[in-house]
């Protein structure tokens, strides 16, 4: 078998047998990246030294472990970093024009994945300062969906994902402010955790405004996204959230929505047929489903929209440059500077008033079911619009009406890939946990995949 056929555990367990080191698994990757990049768009940069470098310590620290030694899962595995995300000594970007540095310092999230012996072959291609719902920037590649290179991977963290689906790494570390783990995993066919608000360790830079963003894993299993996410909230020695998914979660009550929170927005067939096959496999499963309504009021999303303009107002940038800004973010930044620091603060506090209702209102469920997003995966340029940034912003909210609620929650959601198209186009599902529930959402989102596995399909590119 191929390297890449593995799951990341799986090439984790074999570096430590001693089947392959770390260094050829690395070299494996480096070589199916420059192959495929091209076509799929999935990193604005390669970090080949940087790459062999930890792959070496990797097999060093394999070498010198004693027999008692616990070793981390991910040990000597490649783990792509998305380009919103500092890694010490390398290129950043942020997806813009405007920003071209040597990141001085590791993100935190970064520095847990170096001590868990991640091995990172480049940056992944992100939209610029994450802003949008797909990932074209104007300095670096397209993301596509490696099911279909004329349809976008999704955003923001298309790279990432594209780079999983095409075979290139077999996980990515993501980000999500909106959606963007789970838009990307459900245009990729993946498995994407938007992680609770606080689990994964940020900073050096300050948290946006309203705790909107996190970390989280993208992967093509779910053992995989759970021992990402161990390695990156620093537990990769404990194996907390991979060893949760032992055992059956249990009976469980699911509420259960498919209406988006924009009326008139209407949900694509293929999204309502992946929302109810899931629906029908839970309760096989033996959980019990009831419908609920949409426990994110229509009168918070103008909230959610100003602070989402306040936050890219908020970015430093100098002002000379601001004309070579993407149209969208200069929108944004537009609607943001136009509020007073007082009136943001305003926003602030109502939109987390909104959350902390949400998680009251359905504190009495194990989890929610909802579609992941609302149409199929979207041509290239469909809804990117340079001309009418207002019209770009309203059909990105069109496009993923349900992510973004539990962004303000700080709730766990994680998207699967449970249906497929008759063109072979994946469709993901969404399910929702409780606050600092990952554990508990992950354990559910593994008894569906041992029900109805996904890991065996494979695009064209792979």
């Amino acid at each position: 078998m191929d390297l890449h056929h593995l799951t990341g555990i799986g090439q984790g367990a074999a570096i430590r047998r001693g089947d392959v080191t770390a260094v050829e698994l690395a070299e494996h990757y480096l070589q199916r990246t420059m192959e495929r990049n091209p076509s799929v768009g999935a990193f604005i940069e390669i970090t080949r030294e940087l790459a062999l470098e930890q792959a070496r310590a990797a097999d060093e620290a394999v070498r010198s472990a004693r027999a008692d030694d616990h070793l981390p899962p991910l040990l000597g595995v490649v783990v792509p970093i998305k380009d919103l995300n500092q890694v010490k000594g390398v290129r950043c970007r942020f997806g813009s024009a405007v920003v071209d540095v040597v990141s001085p310092v590791d993100d935190a999230v970064v520095a847990m994945l170096r001590a868990a012996g991640a091995v990172f072959t480049g940056k992944t291609s992100a939209p610029e300062f994450g802003l949008p719902a797909y990932t074209e920037p104007d300095v670096g590649p397209w993301a596509r969906s490696p099911w279909d290179l004329t349809r976008s991977a999704g955003g923001s963290s298309g790279g990432a994902a594209a780079a999983v689906a095409a075979g290139m790494a077999p996980v990515a570390q993501g980000s999500d402010g909106g959606g963007s783990i789970r838009i990307p995993a459900s245009a990729c066919g993946l498995v994407g955790l938007k992680t609770s608000r606080g689990l994964v360790p940020s900073g050096p830079l300050p948290e946006g405004l309203g705790r909107l963003a996190v970390d989280g894993p993208l992967a093509r299993t779910v053992a995989d996204a759970a021992a990402l996410l161990d390695a990156m909230t620093g537990r990769g020695g404990a194996d907390a959230h991979l060893r949760a998914l032992d055992g059956e979660p249990g009976p469980l009550l699911i509420g259960r929505y498919c209406q988006p929170v924009i009326a008139d927005v209407a949900v694509h067939p293929e999204c309502l047929a992946a929302y109810e096959g899931m629906s029908a496999l839970l309760e096989a499963l033996g959980h019990r489903l009831v419908d609920i309504d949409v426990p994110f009021p229509l009168s918070a999303v103008p909230h959610f929209e100003r602070v989402w303009a306040a936050g890219a107002a908020s970015i430093p940038i100098d002002l000379a440059h601001e004309d070579r800004l993407r149209p969208l973010t200069r929108w944004l930044r537009e609607r943001g500077r136009a509020m007073s620091f007082e009136e943001v603060m305003v926003e602030v506090d109502r939109m987390a008033e909104t959350g902390r209702a949400m998680v009251a209102s359905t504190a009495h469920l194990d989890a929610i079911l909802t579609p992941t997003l609302a149409t199929l995966p979207t041509p290239l340029g469909h809804l990117r619009d340079d001309a009418d940034p207002a019209a770009d912003f309203e059909a990105q909210k069109a496009f993923t009406p349900f992510t973004s609620p539990y962004n303000i929650s700080g709730q766990p959601a994680v998207s699967l890939p449970v249906h497929w198209t008759d063109e072979g186009l994946p469709v993901g599902v969404q399910l929702v946990g409780r606050p600092m529930g990952d554990a508990a959402l992950l354990r559910l989102a593994a008894q569906v995949e041992r029900a109805q596995p996904w890991a065996h399909r494979y695009p064209e590119v792979w």
